[in-house]
């Protein structure tokens, strides 16, 4: 799919925290202004693909489109041979749309709609787009826990079956618009493990890795609410968002800043991201993609040598892998504090400090990416042995439609 294996991600989010403030990750980082020399940044590091997001309520003025926000990041991406997934609706939304509607998938289907037509005519190749970002965390956050808008309690399930109607029909949306486009829904992938002295509890566990994680996915095929009208072509590529906190225990009571703490790195209870990403695609079939991974701090270049293993071993077992999105690229603030930033990505934003300061780049993640260059090029020798021996579904599909 894309001209390297591994891929930058921009963090995008854009919406309102549990303190009712707005936050724009991409101006609190920087990247609105600096969008060109970052992605000529990339391009010398051998990086030609990321992730965006084109920000709904920037775009979106009551049913009216004013895309001037997204033609700086198209413009850079096509001069510096970026290859983009636009992620459509990043946790925010215009102040004038009413999620619990019926009117909303309408709205957001002729939102993708222009969006896509917009994208699509000033992109040279195949497009791809991400509708709805990680439905089951906004469903978590925003339906059950009330931490974004619409800070709605105790209607998780109801949020994300709503999340997931309006992705379908963006999705239909979009390839009216732009019949090749490839789709790459993501969610977190997510795994509890039960505590070793309640073994009562197993079967809740199962319930969690089995089931409960899956849900949006299985809504996006059509194997969960079907008269949704999902297929295994809405869902496309699975994008799986996985990070080092990804597994925990069960039950295991927050800490003291609410968080819940990760199973160590030498917990037998622990899955290696190898097994869990070949557990997706047996369960979807299709191709996958790595969407977010990241770590904090002096971990960065540990963790990327870690997921560029396991991703090798994925490739020479045949899953198909498109890719690795290191997300974030670069460190942001946290959402319900913007005074706090978070050491994250290949990059440390210093404009918090100074506007204008500049970037500190960490030397450790610059290395480790260095060490597995291995991986892009076994991928791209995978990919076109993969094309010799037949077309993909895509250009299958294509071949058909022109008959």
């Amino acid at each position: 799919m894309f001209r390297s294996f591994f891929l930058a991600g921009f963090e995008g989010s854009t919406g309102y925290n549990k303190r009712g403030q707005w936050f724009d990750q991409v101006v609190a980082t920087g990247h609105d202004k600096t969008v060109d020399q970052d992605y000529a940044d990339l391009a010398q590091l051998g990086i030609h693909g990321a992730r965006e997001s084109v920000r709904w309520p920037l775009v979106d003025w009551r049913g009216r489109y004013d895309f001037s926000s997204v033609e700086p990041f198209l413009e850079a991406a096509r001069r510096h041979r970026v290859e983009v997934i636009w992620d459509l609706f990043h946790y925010g939304f215009p102040q004038d749309v009413d999620l619990w509607s019926e009117a909303f998938p309408k709205r957001f289907a002729d939102y993708c709609y222009a969006a896509s037509r917009f994208i699509a005519a000033r992109t040279e190749g195949q497009c791809a787009f991400t509708p709805v970002n990680e439905p089951s965390f906004m469903a978590y956050a925003a339906g059950e826990k009330g931490l974004f808008s619409p800070y709605a309690t105790g209607r998780g399930w109801d949020l994300k079956v709503t999340l997931v109607r309006a992705a379908i029909a963006g999705i239909d949306a979009i390839r009216a618009a732009c019949p090749d486009a490839r789709i790459v829904n993501v969610d977190p992938l997510c795994r509890v493990a039960c505590p070793v002295d309640r073994p009562e509890l197993e079967a809740e566990a199962h319930d969690f890795n089995e089931r409960l994680v899956f849900q949006s996915f299985d809504m996006l095929c059509g194997r969960l609410l079907p008269e949704l009208g999902g297929s295994r072509d809405h869902l496309d590529v699975v994008g799986i968002n996985y990070y080092w906190t990804n597994q925990w225990e069960l039950h295991r009571a927050p800490d003291e800043n609410g968080v819940i703490p990760p199973l160590a790195d030498d917990d037998p209870r622990r899955v290696p991201l190898r097994d869990l990403v070949r557990a997706v695609w047996e369960r979807y079939g299709g191709e996958v993609m790595i969407t977010e991974t990241s770590h904090v701090g002096d971990n960065r270049g540990h963790w990327l040598r870690e997921v560029a293993r396991d991703s090798e071993a994925l490739l020479l077992a045949g899953v198909p892998l498109r890719g690795v999105c290191l997300y974030p690229i670069l460190g942001m603030p946290e959402w319900h504090d913007q005074d706090i930033w978070a050491p994250m990505g290949l990059w440390d934003p210093l404009c918090h400090r100074e506007p204008g300061a500049g970037r500190l780049i960490c030397a450790p993640m610059l290395q480790a990416l260095n060490d597995v260059r291995h991986v892009d090029q076994l991928h791209l020798s995978l990919r076109r042995e993969h094309e010799m021996v037949r077309p993909s579904r895509h250009t299958v599909a294509r071949a058909r439609r022109m008959a």
